[in-house]
């Protein structure tokens, strides 16, 4: 079964090991995702997030140019395994070549610093998506809130106040006129809700599950995984324990199933349609203990959406189906 996943945060773990001294490679390292592996686990495609955390980078977009090489240092040196596309044409040249595809995204809009020339030209170096926020507050919107106590955890909670800034409208018009595609995952309530608002057409979550299932903000209401089929996005399922169940005795869970993830994909079948449901596995930015391992180990999940009922075509639907129907559309 091919394998389309939307979102991981393997170019940033990279960096960090070359910038300490490592030689990890993108072929072949000890992380989730590397290319032997990920043609092991059938892969078609590949998104690439440039993930940076705004409270440790002083210069953001600084930083995230230091990321756009890393990404492209690392997979133009393996040509005949995979090649980068900024198009649809790019990706179909891929497959019948039988190579791989990676796509270049952004995981935090305010590395833009509120710039729309920023914007642009990470687009004209071939970012193709963009989440508007990760977990602070930016130029352009707010993600759900974060409440710290000295008593406890770190406790999540949803923001239906704060929506996108005007310069944040902006950015999701010029975004949907340029091509690149909105992503709310990591987006708070609010601001997902006016992008609906003040877009036409379809985005995405990459790597946000179902609320009603497990509760953490970051996952999907069922008006929102509703209103997103309605559109024609897709919802990318994410591996991370937290996002597919509740805290176990107080604590927060760290095994990630299969049957978890299936069981996601259920209810938003059940709310959206098979249609809006892709996989967004969140590889790399996890510290879960994930049952199928690693990239590798893919085909033991869509086995366990056959095991559970989902017929042939559904599999291949969430698996890469849904997602490139929409990458057609709008790269």
């Amino acid at each position: 079964m091919n394998v389309v996943d939307m979102h991981c945060d393997t170019i940033a773990e990279l960096y960090y090991s070359h910038r300490d001294g490592g030689n990890a490679s993108v072929l072949e390292n000890s992380l989730h995702i590397d290319l032997k592996r990920m043609q092991k686990g059938q892969y078609l495609l590949q998104n690439f997030a440039l993930f940076v955390h705004m409270e440790r980078e002083k210069e953001p977009f600084a930083y995230a140019m230091k990321l756009v090489d890393t990404f492209y240092r690392e997979l133009e040196a393996w040509p005949e395994l995979i090649g980068i596309v900024k198009s649809w044409e790019d990706i179909e040249a891929n497959r019948k070549a039988g190579r791989m595809s990676a796509l270049l995204t952004l995981e935090e809009g305010g590395v833009c610093q509120g710039e729309l020339a920023y914007l642009r030209d990470f687009y004209r170096l071939g970012a193709r998506m963009m989440t508007l926020t990760w977990n602070f507050q930016n130029e352009l919107a707010s993600p759900n809130r974060i409440i710290r106590s000295p008593e406890g955890p770190v406790r999540f909670a949803p923001d239906t106040e704060h929506g996108l800034t005007p310069r944040g409208i902006e950015f999701v018009r010029e975004m949907e006129r340029l091509g690149m595609i909105i992503d709310v995952s990591h987006l708070g309530d609010a601001g997902i809700w006016d992008v609906f608002r003040y877009t036409t057409k379809p985005f995405v979550a990459s790597h946000s599950n179902a609320r009603s299932l497990a509760s953490h903000p970051r996952n999907l209401t069922d008006d929102m995984i509703r209103a997103l089929a309605e559109r024609g996005g897709v919802a990318g399922i994410n591996f991370c324990a937290a996002f597919l169940r509740d805290e176990e005795d107080g604590k927060e869970p760290v095994h990630s199933y299969c049957r978890d993830m299936v069981a996601h994909m259920k209810h938003m079948r059940r709310t959206g349609g098979i249609g809006c449901i892709g996989l967004g596995t969140d590889f790399d930015g996890i510290t879960s203990q994930v049952e199928l391992v690693d990239c590798s180990g893919m085909q033991m999940l869509a086995d366990e959406m056959s095991r559970q009922g989902f017929t042939t075509g559904e599999i291949e639907a969430v698996f890469y189906g849904n997602v490139l129907r929409l990458y057609k559309e709008l790269l």
